[in-house]
């Protein structure tokens, strides 16, 4: 149901475990080729696309937040934030995962049955929607018990509690106050981990915030997401109207693997925050960032803000002006270089 909350203002794209839901059976895995196997999955969506170097973001619940917590640690060239669910950098620990691999190859995934019911969802949630639960719970069943053994074994395996630090994308973690499997302890082990991460708790809520409670899941990846597009839209919208789409796409076109995340940076913070804030006009942000480069004597950028500063409307007299106040208050040999930088846009500009 979360995707289908999401579906009007998002692309969705799911995934399977190796032997759930249909998806075949193939040989034992880790998590980080679960990663890698996702990643594979989006390139090919994003090549029909036709935006085969393109970013997305990544939300999963439990295994799907520890393959996605492995996503950003080993492709973060790919994800531009993440929301993870009722999830951990180390979920239980490598003898419970071990014990229940044994008791499904022994027995079946029916073994699990009342286990998964008392730690799915919080008390009385079945009662509230048994068509849910039971349906989850014949899933469950369904389930190729090897399949389910193996990613039993990859969780057993699976550890970045040492590699938090390296996040550097921004992450929501939602926990369930009722969690048993993965207590809101180990979302906020996630949180403060994370530079800049963000913990929301949802009161009542267990193992499974996207099935008991799939309207605020919604509500909180909607935002989290749409926040950033949002500031990205806007600040794209004023980085061409500042600086002009040959320039912008010029820099969009030289972007690589090394300075993505910087372009994206100074599109969403620069151009969509302080560029689109409303105390200053175009024009009156001009003359500050003219005195800004001239004071640290980046003259290559300010060759292009001249343009910009012309385009916002300022006259040529007016940036004469400007260099002049520059001169006085912070030094003549770098407002000289400056008059030289705009004597060569003036004369191809005005």
């Amino acid at each position: 149901m979360v995707a289908t909350l999401l579906a009007d203002d998002f692309h969705v794209v799911g995934w399977e475990l190796p032997g759930h839901g249909g998806a075949p059976l193939g040989e034992p895995f880790t998590i980080a080729e679960l990663a890698r196997g996702v990643r594979a999955a989006v390139d090919r969506v994003l090549a029909h696309r036709g935006e085969p170097d393109g970013r997305f973001a990544y939300a999963g619940d439990s295994v799907g937040g520890a393959v996605g917590l492995q996503l950003v640690l080993d492709h973060a060239d790919r994800i531009d934030r993440l929301a993870l669910i009722a999830t951990g950098a180390r979920i239980g620990d490598a003898d419970l995962w071990r014990g229940r691999a044994a008791l499904v190859r022994a027995s079946g995934t029916t073994a699990l049955l009342e286990t998964a019911s008392q730690r799915w969802w919080a008390p009385g949630f079945a009662e509230c929607a048994p068509d849910v639960t039971t349906a989850l719970l014949d899933d469950l069943c369904a389930v190729d018990d090897e399949g389910y053994a193996q990613v039993c074994d990859a969780l057993g395996d699976f550890d970045l509690r040492d590699r938090l630090r390296e996040v550097r994308r921004p992450l929501l973690a939602v926990a369930g106050s009722a969690d048993r499997a993965t207590p809101v302890a180990s979302l906020r082990e996630l949180a403060d981990g994370v530079p800049g991460a963000r913990l929301v708790e949802l009161d009542g809520i267990a193992h499974l915030p996207p099935v008991e409670a799939p309207r605020a899941t919604a509500s909180l990846v909607r935002d989290f997401l749409a926040n950033a597009s949002a500031r990205h839209t806007a600040g794209m919208a004023n980085r061409r109207a500042v600086l002009g789409d040959a320039h912008v796409d010029r820099a969009i076109a030289a972007t690589s693997s090394l300075t993505l995340d910087f372009q994206d940076l100074i599109t969403r913070y620069a151009w969509g925050e302080i560029w689109d804030r409303p105390g200053l006009s175009r024009r009156d942000r001009s003359i500050a960032v003219l005195t800004a480069l001239v004071a640290g004597r980046h003259f290559e950028e300010l060759e292009f803000h001249l343009r910009a500063a012309l385009r916002n409307g300022l006259t040529r007299d007016e940036i004469v002006e400007v260099l002049l106040q520059a001169a006085i208050y912070v030094g003549v040999p770098a407002a000289n270089t400056a008059f030289g930088v705009a004597a060569r846009v003036l004369e191809t500009e005005v």
